[in-house]
């Protein structure tokens, strides 16, 4: 029925109400067909009822060639007649207290919704407006009475049962909100004790609804929360097409990201599931990797879904129930093992409701014939036909009309129906605190001191004939117990929410065993859901089973998101070199501190390992032990030619030069020795100025040796004076200005840019190298420079001094020794470079060794093996031969 046509209804129906007519006469016209399903008690107040106790219709196209029938439904609700029993049963409970509403008769008009929008309006139109009533409508000679007695103007009011000003009621959120848009105008209170749909919530589109039920914005936070829980991170949810799923499933999707949990899938289906709705729907969850199904839907529909995955045999599946079907035993009795393991959070269940078993099961003969609702429940309760039944009702494919009659020794307490069974009684505690909504809504009225009053001058309203809208004040403000509990309702009429998290467990017998292994409180922050893990049965196994798109990526890894996939949907990437992640999923890598450095799984930083050239390692004491050797031979040729420094060939050579070359060379065996052990400053500053002048020194004094020999030999020519120029003043004056050049760039280098210690981590991220840095690159490439001119005079000298006598083959042995050295820090240039850490540094000091070497070895060994070897040619004679 379109939203056109219940306006229309109502505008009818209340048109007639205001103008005043009696169905009995020919002005009072009734609309529609006279609903004699319906449950009455009279009283002072008589409050609504609206319960789902048929549901999935039979749907048939009217032809308009006859008049349309009305709706068959495949099944009757045996639940739906025991919330309806229990509201029968509450408002007899208060009026038999003498302590609320003492002068007040409640009474009850209860008609069934069948969950379905169109009945549903209907039925809130007799409530509110209200209806003939049967026996006078049936009995003309009463209505001939009543003309006689109160003549012709008699109007409706004298002629159907009393309207009902608040409704309890419905169960679906769907038909609530069509009610409320119907009714709401009219500023009806409906309380409903089912309808959970957050959209609800809305007092601006809705302010005259309220409910015992609590919103789905907090059941939506415990699913959430729930699924985060247990790890399931790629989950299905399904829902039918309704209000109540569209919004839940969009507030779901929403709260969702927050806890890392993604959708698979979003899938909805029509009320009435047709062949092809399901195999849509079950396509679509047979070819997911998602194991775990949200379902939002009521009973019906998950019947209907049930049967389609037996015929499939699907097992295997983790199933979530919204609260409408989270306690729907019914489902176990067609499904069997295809629910266990179900988990779901239901309503707070009351552990007992004082007499209600008593009520439910003391229904009489005058009551099965009175009421087509206890009889239609008998019937189909027992499998037979009362006598004189009301009921119009069939189920299944035989006609209940051929059923045996009824023994009379029937009895509910040999039997097990849903209707009797008062273990989880949860919308009927729901419905038993909606009753006493109303009824401490209208003791607060009743209370109301003239003068006093909330409304207009301080007026109260008549208990007996107030205004929807005057009894809706008071139910806003409504605070009491029920049954031990406190019951308010925050600004939006929604009750605290408080969830019990069941599980659908096997009994040993096969039957269902709903267990309780966790709930969820609102009202607890942060800590609001508590769950007993070890009482829970799965599906399979002992543990609950993976639902991931990705796994978790693990210590050490991060998380990259796939481009245009859900954010569930990830690659696990190792963190780099230095960069560590020490928890599960995590979104990047942390990068370790300056002295630390990750391990090799990536998840912890570890202290750095410290790299130098150290006196206690192999090759530290390899080359200590040469630049000791080196100095210690230097100073053993020393003393030689001091014990033949007469000889000739000790005299030749220049013997004071030949002295300071000799310590000189020392000098640069040790200097390697600056070069290892751990860097700092001050040792910094030390090395490389003393590398460099110690070379200085050395070169420099082979530089004024070569010249010394070449104009020895040349002086001897007539009319020449050269020797004048290189006295022995000449020779130390040469060699401390080759000197002093290095002194000056090494002072400058100094005092720019000196020399330090620095921790390298560029190199190799787990290794502090400790290093001397020149500092300034321009005062270590003069430095080397500098050695490198004095060499290349060096060299030019002794190339022009070639053709002297054989014997005293002094420049070609110092060009010999210069070839070297140049091959030596040639070659040492490209590997200093390309190399680092400890290896720079023993270049270096290889470099230093090789080249004081080839001086020392070239240059004074193949004297001393004349000296002390051949000591027959170490006479003048002998070196002055060609």
């Amino acid at each position: 029925m379109t939203l056109l046509t219940a306006w229309l209804f109502i505008f009818l129906y209340f048109m007639n109400n205001k103008y005043g007519s009696a169905a009995v006469l020919d002005n009072c016209v009734f609309l529609g067909e006279e609903d004699k399903s319906s449950l009455y008690e009279d009283g002072d107040v008589v409050i609504g009822g609206l319960f789902p106790l048929h549901y999935s219709p039979v749907f048939s196209l009217p032809t308009y060639k006859e008049k349309p029938i009305t709706n068959m439904y495949k099944y009757f609700s045996s639940r739906a007649l025991r919330w309806m029993q229990t509201m029968t049963f509450t408002i007899k409970e208060i009026n038999g207290r003498s302590d609320l509403l003492p002068h007040l008769k409640l009474g009850f008009h209860i008609h069934d919704s069948c969950d379905d929008i169109p009945v549903s309006l209907r039925a809130s139109l007799l409530l509110v407006n209200g209806q003939p009533d049967r026996g006078f409508r049936a009995e003309s000679m009463y209505r001939d009475k009543i003309l006689k007695n109160n003549g012709s103007n008699l109007g409706c009011d004298a002629v159907r049962r009393t309207v009902s000003s608040v409704i309890i009621g419905d169960a679906g959120s769907g038909v609530s909100m069509a009610l409320l848009r119907s009714l709401g105008c009219f500023h009806i209170p409906l309380v409903s004790y089912f309808a959970s749909c957050s959209c609800l919530s809305n007092q601006r589109e809705f302010p005259t609804f309220m409910r015992t039920m609590p919103s789905d914005t907090f059941q939506i936070r415990a699913l959430a929360r729930l699924v985060s829980y247990f790890g399931w991170t790629w989950v299905g949810v399904i829902g039918v097409e309704s209000d109540y799923a569209r919004f839940a499933i969009q507030l779901f999707l929403r709260e969702s990201v927050h806890y890392g949990v993604c959708a698979a899938y979003t899938h909805f289906y029509p009320v009435v599931v047709s062949q092809q709705a399901l195999d849509d729907l079950l396509n679509v969850i047979q070819f997911s990797s998602s194991k775990v199904i949200i379902n939002f839907s009521g009973e019906s529909e998950m019947q209907s879904i049930l049967r389609e995955i037996m015929r499939r045999n699907m097992t295997g599946l983790q199933w979530i129930a919204s609260e409408a079907w989270a306690t729907a035993k019914s489902l176990w009795e067609k499904s069997g093992d295809l629910l266990m393991g179900t988990l779901g959070f239901a309503i707070r269940r009351a552990a007992t409701i004082p007499g209600l078993k008593q009520h439910l099961t003391s229904l009489t003969a005058s009551s099965l014939h009175k009421s087509a609702f206890l009889a239609e429940f008998w019937e189909e309760t027992f499998d037979c036909r009362l006598n004189g039944s009301v009921n119009t009702h069939s189920h299944g494919s035989d006609n209940f009309f051929d059923r045996q009659p009824c023994k009379g020794t029937e009895d509910l307490n040999d039997v097990y129906s849903p209707y009797s069974d008062v273990t989880q009684l949860r919308v009927s505690y729901n419905i038993y605190k909606a009753v006493y909504l109303v009824a401490y809504a209208l003791q607060d009225l009743s209370n109301c001191k003239v003068g006093k009053g909330p409304f207009l001058n301080g007026t109260c309203a008549d208990p007996k004939n107030f205004k929807p809208w005057q009894l809706i004040h008071y139910m806003k403000r409504a605070n009491f117990s029920a049954l031990g509990e406190k019951v308010n309702f925050d600004q939006n009429g929604d009750p605290i929410a408080y969830y019990d998290l069941m599980n659908w467990q096997r009994a040993p017998d096969g039957s269902l065993n709903l267990v309780k292994v966790g709930f969820y409180d609102a009202s607890l922050p942060g800590h609001s859901l508590v769950i007993n893990d070890s009482v829970i049965q799965w599906p399979l196994g002992k543990k609950a089973i993976q639902s991931v798109c990705s796994s978790s990526c693990p210590p050490g890894t991060r998380v990259v998101r796939r481009k245009g996939e859900p954010i569930c949907c990830y690659d696990c990437v190792p963190c780099t070199e230095g960069e560590v992640s020490n928890k599960t999923d995590s979104l990047e890598c942390s990068r370790c501190s300056a002295d630390t450095w990750s391990n090799t799984a990536r998840n912890l930083c570890i202290p750095r390992t410290t790299e130098y050239l150290s006196y206690y390692e192999f090759m530290g004491i390899l080359l200590c032990v040469a630049s000791v050797f080196g100095a210690c031979l230097s100073l053993f040729i020393i003393t030689i030619f001091i014990s033949y420094k007469d000889t000739p060939l000790v005299r030749a050579n220049n013997m004071e030069l030949s002295f300071l070359l000799l310590a000189f060379l020392a000098i640069c065996f040790l200097v390697g020795l600056l070069f290892i052990g751990e860097p700092s400053d001050w040792l910094c500053r030390i090395r490389y100025p003393a590398f460099g002048i110690s070379f200085a020194l050395c070169i420099s004094c082979l530089l004024a040796k070569t010249a010394v020999v070449l104009m020895a030999f040349r002086s001897t020519l007539p009319r020449s004076n050269v020797m004048k120029w290189f006295g022995s003043n000449q020779q130390r004056a040469s060699v401390l200005l080759g000197t002093a050049v290095q002194v000056k760039i090494c002072f400058f280098w100094l005092l720019t840019s000196p020399p330090h210690a620095n921790n390298n981590t560029d190199y190799h991220g787990a290794t502090i190298i400790k290093e001397c840095v020149p500092g300034s690159e321009v005062g270590f490439w003069s430095v080397l420079g500098y050695i490198g001119i004095l060499a290349c005079g060096c060299l030019l000298m002794a190339f022009l001094a070639r053709k002297l006598p054989d014997n005293f083959n002094e420049a070609k042995f110092i060009s010999f020794s210069m070839l070297i050295f140049f091959a030596v820090w040639i070659t040492f240039i490209p590997v200093y470079v390309s190399t680092a850490g400890k290896y720079t540094v023993a270049v270096h000091i290889f470099a230093i060794l090789a080249s004081a070497f080839a001086l020392l070895f070239c240059i004074f060994v193949p004297k001393c093996y004349i000296i002390l070897l051949r000591p027959e040619k170490n006479c003048k004679k002998k070196m002055m031969q060609r």
